[in-house]
């Protein structure tokens, strides 16, 4: 009888233990709310556009509070705003000519350079890492001439991107729904891609939703391409909304298959909230990935 009240006793007091744990976060101001600590395994991010009608400090306000460590897809004129929270970037943007034209066309390639070549500089004295590109769309050209005229052009900024550390990384996105036409909608191509241009220095964005779309078989494709991948999305399917039990995708899998390669970057939640508070959906994603 004695155990039995002691291991009640024990599971009361941690239960009250726990509760008043909860009340206190919950009211504690927002500054010391921000020193809560995620599990550590995952590191997260969150992208700016999503939540476009958000003020940047605001975001950042909010973000740093749920354990976020970045806000990316920001330029050089938004990393002041998230150094002042403490924040990173942790996929920049501010190079290139848009989505749509890319490093699959030679005559992209001068205007591509002298974009990069410029903006590499800014990302390394900022002290980010990485920065975004895409392969542009197809346009009637076809996946094998496309590959090389992106590995020509990439070849000739891997010196730069090896000279000041920081990697130049190429997204893949869906042609089915979005993004018509892209030519890096499919992980194998951007893995020989990788291999063409040979640098550490050129990796992979691999967007979740993008390849649930394109490809599926996400878990087992992150095991097999992840050499290749420096940087991770999320989003849920179909319909690109909060990746929650509506969709199809079971992201605590899919976290923890990434953190079984021994992946060390971000994860940035890139879903687009469609409930009124997006701050709580926001939280809700960071929380589902928190393994």
């Amino acid at each position: 009888m004695h155990g039995f009240l002691t291991r009640r006793s024990a599971l009361k007091n941690a239960t009250v233990t726990a509760l008043f744990a909860s009340l206190a976060a919950a009211t504690l101001p927002s500054e010391l709310r921000a020193a809560l600590p995620r599990k550590g395994s995952i590191n997260h991010s969150v992208c700016r556009w999503c939540y476009g009608s958000i003020p940047l400090d605001d975001l950042c306000k909010a973000g740093k509070e749920m354990g976020l460590q970045s806000v990316e897809l920001q330029g050089p004129a938004e990393w002041p705003t998230l150094k002042k929270y403490d924040l990173t970037c942790a996929m920049a943007n501010g190079a290139g000519m848009g989505i749509e034209k890319g490093w699959n066309r030679l005559e992209n390639h001068t205007q591509l350079l002298e974009s990069y070549e410029r903006v590499i500089p800014l990302v390394a004295n900022a002290g980010l890492s990485n920065l975004i590109c895409f392969s542009g769309n197809r346009a009637g050209l076809d996946d094998e001439q496309g590959l090389k005229n992106c590995a020509i052009g990439l070849k000739k900024l891997a010196a730069t991107a090896e000279k000041h550390k920081v990697n130049i990384v190429m997204e893949l996105l869906n042609s089915k729904v979005n993004h018509k036409d892209y030519q890096c909608d499919h992980t194998a191509w951007g893995a020989e891609l990788c291999k063409s241009v040979g640098s550490e220095r050129f990796k992979l964005l691999y967007d979740i939703y993008h390849m649930q779309i394109m490809e599926g078989d996400v878990i087992a494709t992150i095991r097999k391409f992840h050499p290749y991948i420096a940087h991770y999305h999320t989003g849920g399917v179909p319909g690109r909304a909060e990746i929650d039990g509506t969709q199809e995708l079971n992201y605590p899998a899919i976290m923890k298959a990434i953190v079984e390669t021994g992946y060390k970057g971000h994860v940035a939640q890139e879903f687009i909230p469609k409930r009124p508070d997006a701050i709580a959906s926001l939280r809700q994603g960071v929380d589902i990935c928190d393994i």
